[in-house]
């Protein structure tokens, strides 16, 4: 893109709504003067500033430590309680009802179309499902109902719908809320630029993705999806980045990996098991950034312009102008950004347009997959088929552990949970591998699939799976040879 404007922005050619600042050439192409670069250089530091405490800095409350984002989220449960839990019951029954309207007898053209006219033929009976089993729940949990256990017992729809469902709804309310503090003040093209001569030859992605994979380490898996979605509908992303980024590098949380970790009993090992199952995470990236199918992902971008090397290019910089050249694209990205209340409002409508169908899916595909690893041995008889692998790298307990790897797919909480109870008789190799691979997994049902699904990334179920089949695969490989150093 050819960008031709004034040296020096002026306030009309800010409002230019044609003025695309998230293509690079354009916001290299002007110069701001001394009032105005200061003005944004304090609007950046003051906003990022919101960002970090938000997002990255931990707080202790009642001898609880979180980010404050998790303080907040984790509030908002708390204080809500079953007058919350009934609200969202409310809102994913509410759901399920008119997905069946919205489908097959609303106007083509109506509000209820629209919303649902992207939806398969087999959504709606989804969403019918999530109302059922959360409706089930919320009875079970506030009256003397007493719901099947199958579907509100606490390896199933008590795990799903209080520390999931609930969870990632106020997630994406406070998530909407705080995400222009991130998105919009210049931290994501500061980190990008400084990122991105490490980011694009080994990953394959912009080194804007370096944030989306902090963000997604501090906070939630749910949060770095939502992000990426966010980043593609600008036109920051291409097709193929948006993909990798999301399911390469939007690991759960550091809260939730220390409950995997301390569940399979290596919470004395935490550091080296976190850090390492991090590493282990970007070299798998880095691997399936290179394999089909995301390898024959194309490079275009949402409006349909493909990315061409000027673009690549114009991302990078030379070492000496690296820094002042991530510090002026913050700088004019922070004074150019709209007005803050505008864009929260902003973030928040598109939060609450996603979120109906995010939670209810949730609801409905997280319950029935814990319903299917809980009752059934289709797992046992995948996990069956790791045994080979597992047994040429010398991985002990192969035959004990072998069922955990598949089930991943279902929840990623599930793997450790299926040897809590044989912690004492596996030996800790083998408690290490079933660890660092449920981090590394990063895809599954109970939540990351379903937002990507539901916040319109371009990824095919299908695809899905078989990139948690690789994902699974090159994980065991590499976590065995961590697991030879480490332990």
């Amino acid at each position: 893109m050819e960008a031709r404007i004034n040296p020096e922005l002026n306030k009309s050619e800010i409002s230019d709504k044609s003025l695309d600042l998230n293509d690079l050439s354009v916001l290299d192409s002007f110069s701001l003067n001394k009032n105005n670069y200061n003005l944004g250089l304090l609007k950046s530091i003051i906003f990022t500033a919101i960002a970090i405490f938000i997002f990255f800095v931990p707080i202790t409350i009642n001898g609880e430590t979180d980010i404050t984002f998790g303080v907040i989220y984790n509030g908002m449960m708390n204080i809500t309680g079953n007058a919350g839990l009934w609200f969202i019951t409310f809102v994913i029954f509410s759901t399920g009802i008119l997905s069946f309207y919205g489908k097959y007898m609303a106007k083509e053209g109506s509000v209820l179309y629209t919303y649902f006219e992207g939806d398969s033929k087999i959504h709606p009976f989804l969403y019918i499902a999530g109302s059922v089993f959360t409706l089930l729940y919320s009875l079970s949990v506030t009256t003397n109902f007493n719901g099947p256990e199958i579907i509100v017992g606490s390896a199933t729809g008590g795990t799903i719908i209080p520390y999931i469902v609930v969870a990632v709804f106020w997630i994406i309310i406070v998530g909407s809320l705080s995400m222009p503090f991130l998105l919009n003040y210049g931290v994501i093209d500061f980190i990008g630029s400084l990122m991105e001569p490490l980011m694009r030859p080994v990953w394959k992605v912009p080194g804007r993705a370096a944030v989306n994979a902090i963000a997604s380490f501090v906070s939630s898996s749910s949060v770095g999806v939502l992000i990426t979605s966010k980043l593609y509908k600008r036109g920051v992303y291409t097709e193929k980045e948006a993909v990798l980024v999301a399911t390469g590098f939007s690991a759960v949380s550091i809260g939730f990996a220390y409950m995997v970790i301390k569940t399979a009993g290596l919470q004395d090992h935490f550091i080296m098991v976190y850090f390492s199952s991090l590493v282990i995470t970007l070299v798998v990236s880095a691997v399936i950034a290179r394999i089909p199918p995301f390898s024959k992902k194309n490079n275009v971008y949402l409006d349909g312009r493909e990315q061409t090397q000027q673009d690549i290019e114009q991302m990078r910089t030379t070492d000496k102008k690296l820094l002042k050249t991530a510090l002026d694209r913050a700088v004019k990205k922070a004074y150019t950004a709209p007005p803050l209340l505008s864009e929260l409002k902003s973030s928040l409508k598109d939060g609450l347009e996603v979120m109906p169908k995010v939670i209810t899916l949730l609801a409905s595909i997280g319950t029935a997959s814990l319903i299917i690893a809980e009752n059934t041995p289709v797992f046992d008889w995948i996990g069956s088929l790791f045994i080979p692998l597992l047994n040429l790298l010398n991985v002990p307990n192969a035959v004990e552990i072998a069922p955990s790897f598949p089930v991943g797919i279902a929840e990623m909480f599930l793997p450790v949970l299926l040897i809590a109870d044989k912690i004492d008789v596996l030996d800790i190799g083998a408690r290490y591998v079933v660890t660092a691979v449920s981090i590394v997994q990063i895809i599954f049902f109970a939540e990351t699939v379903v937002v990507m699904m539901a916040s319109k990334l371009p990824l095919k179920l299908w695809e899905l799976v078989v990139v948690f089949i690789e994902r699974t695969f090159f994980a065991i490989i590499v976590a065995s040879m961590f697991m030879r150093v480490l332990f």
